[in-house]
């Protein structure tokens, strides 16, 4: 009887052309055949492993560590900013990489940390000379906003909505906008805009720019605690450490210059 499925039907076709005239294995083989079990080749490979809160306090200790020890080396050895102009624009260069290309590549994520660690040793070492003890209480001052915001976060004082979320972005754009501004005008001007200057607009700006960078460091905490639920690769978590190390690093350079502004040697 001609079958009625066009697959079935195809396949017939194909046989009678081969001259294929169907099985000739006797019904007890046949039975048999149905009886064994079937065999679908290896197992399929293990799934990649989601990301764990552990995961990212492992890679975030490990992207900050190669940055702390990078810094602790350029201010032993004193590299000045010949080394740290280049390595300030090698670090902007990976951070954007990652930034733009969410890269989970953990080369380019502790490439950057090398860098912007040389750059912040030498910034550092520079501060400190002028006003001794300033390092310290930047340090402390970084440790203290890091603990307040991840409080804030877990006792779910405060939860990241998506219009904080675009209020945050547009502002942190604005931001580096305003301080090439501020950059340029200072070629023309003594002190370009006065946004880094030891003036009212200089205080104010510096406290906008320490409470931006809690706010980032507020929507990497969400991020995390997103990314677990939703069972992301483990990865990612490299990721997740970029974005903290950078919102720490902001954090402590604003925080750094603030501090020197009130700063007492005497």
């Amino acid at each position: 009887m001609q079958s009625k499925n066009p697959v079935l039907s195809r396949l017939g076709q194909q046989n009678d052309r081969r001259g294929w005239a169907g099985p000739t294995a006797s019904p007890q083989t046949l039975q048999g055949m149905y009886n064994a079990p079937s065999y679908a080749g290896p197992p399929p490979p293990t799934a990649t492993r989601p990301m764990t809160i552990d995961d990212v306090v492992v890679r975030g200790f490990i992207t900050l560590g190669t940055l702390v020890v990078s810094a602790a080396l350029a201010w032993y050895f004193n590299v000045g900013w010949a080394l740290a102009a280049p390595a300030v624009i090698v670090g902007l260069v990976l951070g954007l990489i990652v930034s733009f290309r969410q890269s989970t590549n953990p080369a380019l994520i502790l490439g950057y940390s090398v860098a912007y660690g040389i750059a912040i040793g030498v910034i550092s070492k520079m501060y400190n000379d002028m006003y001794s003890g300033v390092v310290l209480q930047a340090v402390l001052g970084t440790m203290v906003a890091f603990a307040g915001v991840l409080s804030v976060y877990a006792l779910k004082i405060f939860r990241p909505t998506p219009k904080f979320t675009k209020f945050v972005v547009a502002a942190g754009f604005a931001a580096v906008g305003l301080m090439l501004l501020n950059w340029v005008a200072s070629i023309f001007v003594g002190g370009g805009l006065g946004l880094r200057t030891d003036s009212p607009i200089g205080w104010i700006f510096s406290v906008a720019m320490i409470l931006l960078g809690c706010f980032f460091l507020l929507l990497d905490f969400d991020a995390v605690e997103k990314g677990v639920r939703a069972g992301v690769p483990e990865k990612y978590s490299w990721l997740m450490a970029f974005g903290l190390t950078v919102s720490l690093v902001w954090i402590y350079l604003e925080i750094l210059r603030f501090i020197s502004i009130f700063f007492n040697n005497d």
